[in-house]
C-alpha cells in the first residue's frame, strides 16, 4: 500500500487556479443545456418507484386544487343562492374533504420528494467522492482543495434541488395552468380573455430576466467556489500566516473574494427583486381587471356571482405557478450552472487508468528499471525529465540527490505509477508497470513522505491504514519496530489517542515514527523515502534512522534526501539535475569524480542547504 500524500511542484500559484477553475470554466454552458439534464437525470432512476407515487399524489393535488374553486362557485350559485342548506351543508362537506385531500396529498409529495432528495444527495455527492479519489495525482495537483469541496457540498446541493423538486414542480405547476385556462374559458370566454391579458407582459418580463439571470447565476456558483478554494488554503497555512505574521495580508485576501461573493448574490438577487414584484404587479392587475369587469357584469345579470369568485380565485391560482415556474427557473440557472463543473468532474478520467488487460502484479522483488524515461506534466509544460536511464537491483538503497526541483520526487513517484511516463518505460522485475493493476503493485510499494500525513482517527487506526484487518499485536510490533511504541504508550490513551486536527498533539518526530510504523505494517517490497529525516531534531533523527534500518533490510529503496549524511551508506546514488541523471555511483567515487555532487557537499559541509 502506497501513502504518498502531497504535491507535486507544478510552478502555479493560487491565483492561476482560482482564475482558470474557478472562474473562466463556469461561464461555459447554456441556460439550458440538454446534455447536462439528461446526464442528471440518469441519477433519478434507481428511485422511480417512489418518484411515481410521488408523482400520482401531485397529480390528486393538481385535480384538487382546480376542483375546490368550482366547488366555491357550486355553493354560491346552487346552494346558497337558493337557499338550499341542506345542498350547502354536503357542499360544505366535500369542499373540506377536498381541502384535507389537498393537503394530504401535498405533504406525502413533499416527504417523499424530500426522502428521494436526501438519498440523490448522499449517492451524488458519494459517486463525487470516488471519482476524486481515483482521479490521479496530476489532477489535484491542478486544482484547489476548496474548490473541489465547493463541487461536491454546494454545487451537488443545488442539483438536488432541481432533481428532487423542480421537474415534478414544473409538471405540476403546468397542469393546473392549462386546467385553469380549460375551466376559465369553459365558464366565460370573456372574463378568460380579461384575465389573460397580462400574460404576454409577463412572458416579456420572464424572458428579459432570463436573458440576464445565467451570467448572474453562474457568477454566485463561481464566487462562492473561490471563498471556499480561499477559505480551506487559508486555514490549512494558518501556522504560516501566524509566523510570518501576515493576518491582516489574508484577511484582506479573504475579504476580497467574500465581496466579490456578496456583489454576485445581490446582482443574482437584484434581479429576482426586480421580476418578483413584476410577476405580483401583473398578478395583481388581472385580479383587478377580473373584479372590475366581472363585477359589472354581476350587476348586468351576465355573470352569476359564483362564477366571478370561482374566476377571482382560478385567477389567483394562475399566477401562483408562474411564480413558483420562475423560481424554478432561477433555481435551473443555478443547477445548470453546478451541474456543468460536476459532470466536469466526474467526466475527467484519470491520467493513469488500468489497460482493459492489465493484470494482478505478482510478489516482486524489487527490481526497478527505468528506460529512457521523459516526463512532463501536461501535454503543454515543459520536460521535467529527459531519457531517464537507471537500473536498481533487488534489496538495492539507491539515493537521489540534486538540487531542489531537479525531478528527485518526480522520478520516485514514476516508479510506483502515481503519474505516467511521457515516453519511455518503468519496469519492476522487468514488467511494465503500465500492463499490471495500480492497486496491486502499490499495495507492494511503501512511500514514507516528508509530510507526516495522518488522519482523523487514533494512532492505532493511522498505523493499520494500509492493513486494516491487521490484529493489535501486529499493530504494537510495527510500532515496536518503528521505535514509536515507546512514546505512544506513554500518552493517556496509548494506542487510541485520537490525532487531532493536523496532528497537533504529536511533534514532526512523532508523526513521522507513525509513518515508519504505517509502512512497516503493510511490510512492502519497494520503499520511497522522500526526504523522510529533513526538518527533524538530532534526537527525533536517530530514532527514525534506527527505524528506518530495519525497514530497508532485505527491500529495494529509493531514498531522496537533501542531506548528504543520510545516505553516504546508500549503494548506488544518482546525482538529478535539471532532470537529468549527470552523476552515479557510490559516495566514495562521486567525491572523487569531483563534479556535481562533490559541489554539493562541499557546500553542506559549509553548512548551506543542498
Amino acid at each position: 500500500m502506497s501513502f504518498t500524500i502531497g504535491s507535486g511542484g507544478m510552478g502555479m500559484g493560487p491565483g492561476y487556479l482560482l482564475d482558470t477553475f474557478g472562474s473562466a470554466a463556469e461561464h461555459r454552458g447554456k441556460p439550458f443545456n440538454p446534455r447536462v439534464v439528461r446526464r442528471l437525470l440518469a441519477f433519478l432512476r434507481p428511485h422511480w418507484r417512489t418518484l411515481l407515487v410521488a408523482f400520482v399524489a401531485m397529480l390528486i393535488a393538481t385535480g384538487l386544487t382546480l376542483l375546490i374553486p368550482y366547488l366555491l362557485k357550486l355553493a354560491i350559485d346552487q346552494y346558497i343562492g337558493k337557499n338550499d342548506y341542506p345542498g350547502l351543508v354536503r357542499i360544505a362537506l366535500i369542499t373540506g374533504l377536498a381541502y384535507l385531500g389537498l393537503y394530504a396529498s401535498s405533504a406525502g409529495q413533499q416527504y417523499l420528494l424530500s426522502r428521494v432528495g436526501q438519498r440523490l444527495l448522499s449517492t451524488m455527492r458519494a459517486d463525487l467522492f470516488r471519482h476524486l479519489n481515483n482521479l490521479s495525482l496530476s489532477y489535484h495537483d491542478t486544482h484547489i482543495v476548496g474548490v473541489t469541496v465547493s463541487r461536491v457540498i454546494n454545487d451537488v446541493a443545488v442539483i438536488n434541488d432541481l432533481l428532487s423538486q423542480g421537474w415534478i414542480t414544473f409538471i405540476g405547476d403546468a397542469f393546473i395552468l392549462a386546467g385553469i385556462i380549460w375551466i376559465m374559458f369553459s365558464m366565460n370566454v370573456k372574463l378568460a380573455i380579461i384575465a389573460l391579458l397580462v400574460v404576454p407582459l409577463m412572458i416579456l418580463a420572464t424572458v428579459i430576466f432570463a436573458r440576464h439571470a445565467q451570467a448572474a447565476f453562474r457568477e454566485t456558483r463561481s464566487s462562492v467556489a473561490r471563498v471556499v478554494g480561499n477559505l480551506a488554503e487559508e486555514i490549512a497555512g494558518i501556522r504560516v500566516i501566524q509566523a510570518f505574521a501576515q493576518e491582516n495580508t489574508i484577511e484582506e485576501r479573504f475579504r476580497e473574494v467574500n465581496r466579490a461573493n456578496r456583489d454576485a448574490n445581490i446582482n443574482a438577487m437584484s434581479l429576482s427583486f426586480i421580476y418578483m414584484p413584476t410577476i405580483e404587479f401583473l398578478s395583481t392587475l388581472a385580479t383587478a381587471l377580473v373584479l372590475w369587469f366581472g363585477g359589472r357584469s354581476v350587476i348586468a345579470g351576465e355573470v352569476t356571482l359564483g362564477v366571478l369568485v370561482a374566476f377571482l380565485s382560478y385567477v389567483s391560482r394562475f399566477f401562483q405557478p408562474i411564480q413558483e415556474l420562475s423560481r424554478l427557473y432561477t433555481t435551473m440557472q443555478s443547477a445548470m450552472a453546478g451541474g456543468e463543473q460536476v459532470l466536469n468532474v466526474l467526466d475527467t478520467p484519470p491520467d493513469v487508468q488500468d489497460a482493459p488487460d492489465a493484470v494482478e502484479m505478482p510478489p516482486i522483488r524489487g527490481r526497478i528499471e527505468f528506460r529512457n524515461v521523459s516526463f512532463r506534466y501536461r501535454p503543454d509544460a515543459p520536460e521535467v525529465l529527459h531519457n531517464i536511464n537507471l537500473t536498481i537491483e533487488p534489496g538495492t538503497r539507491a539515493a537521489l540527490v540534486g538540487p531542489t526541483g531537479a525531478g528527485k520526487s518526480t522520478i520516485a513517484n514514476l516508479a510506483a505509477r502515481f503519474y505516467e511516463v511521457t515516453d519511455g518505460a518503468v519496469l519492476i522485475d522487468g514488467i511494465d508497470v503500465r500492463t499490471v493493476k495500480q492497486g496491486s503493485l502499490r499495495r507492494q510499494v511503501g512511500v514514507v513522505p516528508q509530510d507526516s500525513f495522518l488522519f482523523a482517527g487514533t494512532i492505532a487506526e493511522n498505523i493499520r491504514f494500509g492493513r486494516p484487518e491487521a490484529s493489535d499485536a501486529e499493530v504494537e510490533e510495527a510500532a515496536r519496530m518503528a521505535n514509536a511504541h515507546d512514546f505512544i504508550i506513554s500518552l493517556p490513551d496509548g494506542y487510541q489517542t485520537p490525532i487531532l486536527e493536523n496532528a497537533a498533539n504529536l511533534s514532526v518526530g512523532q508523526r513521522q515514527l507513525i509513518c515508519i510504523a504505517r509502512a512497516i505494517l503493510v511490510n512492502p517490497r519497494i520503499l520511497i523515502l522522500d526526504e523522510a529525516t529533513a526538518n527533524i531534531d538530532t534526537v527525533s533523527e536517530a530514532l527514525i534512522q534506527q527505524a528506518l534500518e530495519r525497514l530497508l533490510q532485505g527491500r529495494t529503496a529509493i531514498i531522496i534526501a537533501h542531506r548528504l549524511s543520510t545516505i553516504q551508506n546508500a549503494d548506488i546514488i544518482y546525482v538529478i539535475q535539471d532532470g537529468r541523471i549527470v552523476e552515479q555511483g557510490r559516495h566514495e567515487e562521486l567525491l572523487a569524480l569531483g563534479g556535481v555532487y562533490r559541489t554539493l557537499h562541499g557546500k553542506q559541509f559549509k553548512g548551506e542547504q543542498v
